[in-house]
């Protein structure tokens, strides 16, 4: 096996003179790196199959359609190579008003369908993306049943609690809408993937795109608190925010990034669930 510090030098013409270990990366272990000409680089190793490639389409898919992300250096199955950016962790209100305004942008770029043209992956797991003319369907078979039975079959979901997510899923028209238009989506919205630098979203990382309903994506920037009073109003200002969204469509929404975590770790995200399904009387 080439030794990493062998394979950084060919892929950017400079020797690796430090090498430290950075927090994040479920499939990979992700490094800083300086190199011996003054660059610095953040490395994610992973094991084959890891398709961290998959990981360097989609940033640079976003990059093509306008939101910031690192530059991505080089892409293959088990190493991806991306372009250091300085992160002070500090997402103040000026940073949730400029995501605001990058996501409003992100969100007006449009398909004929909802879905994408490839399979694409969130935390690693596969997400399906065969094209829908209809949102209901997409999300309820290729997101919220899908990511279900993956927990499931893991061991992570009671079998009890996939009945009831089936019988909600058969009721999603009730409380969802069909969107004017699908949108693009970074699609996995968490404070973890949004690097701040003085007041301003410096870049996002770790993506799962594709076209789907922008609520979904405003749901999951509040499910571990991310975004909060000002980004909303300022992409109330660009977008709008349809009524009924906080009271009645945002936990629906939910039910999918919280299935992910239930299927990778289990434990309180299954109780989070179970709460979804008892407030919509199932």
């Amino acid at each position: 096996m080439i030794p990493l510090e062998d394979r950084i030098e060919a892929i950017a013409g400079s020797r690796p003179k430090d090498v430290r270990g950075l927090g994040g990366g479920s499939v990979a272990t992700v490094k800083r790196v300086s190199l011996a000409n003054g660059d610095r680089l953040v490395v994610k190793v992973g094991q084959a199959g890891s398709r961290l490639d998959l990981e360097g389409f989609m940033l640079g898919f976003l990059d093509e359609h306008g939101l910031p992300v690192p530059e991505v250096v080089h892409a293959e199955d088990d190493l991806l190579v991306l372009g250091f950016v300085e992160n002070d962790g500090n997402l103040d209100d000026g940073v949730e008003r400029h995501a605001a305004e990058l996501l409003a942008d992100l969100h007006d770029q449009t398909e004929a369908g909802f879905g994408f043209a490839r399979e694409t992956l969130i935390g690693g797991l596969p997400q399906p993306n065969s094209w829908s003319e209809s949102w209901l369907p997409f999300f309820r078979d290729h997101r919220v049943l899908f990511m279900a039975r993956l927990a499931l079959e893991a061991g992570r979901l009671p079998p009890s609690l996939m009945g009831r997510i089936e019988a909600l899923c058969g009721r999603l028209g009730e409380w969802l809408e069909e969107p004017p238009a699908p949108a693009l989506l970074h699609g996995d919205m968490w404070t973890g993937n949004v690097l701040c630098r003085e007041g301003r979203v410096a870049a996002f990382i770790d993506p799962a795109i594709y076209y789907g309903h922008a609520e979904v994506e405003l749901a999951f920037s509040t499910l571990f608190g991310t975004f909060g009073r000002p980004f909303f109003l300022r992409y109330q200002e660009l977008r709008g925010v349809a009524p009924g969204f906080f009271e009645t469509r945002r936990d629906l929404y939910n039910l999918y990034p919280l299935l992910v975590h239930a299927r990778l770790f289990g434990g309180s995200y299954v109780g989070a669930v179970e709460q979804i399904l008892t407030d919509h009387g199932c």
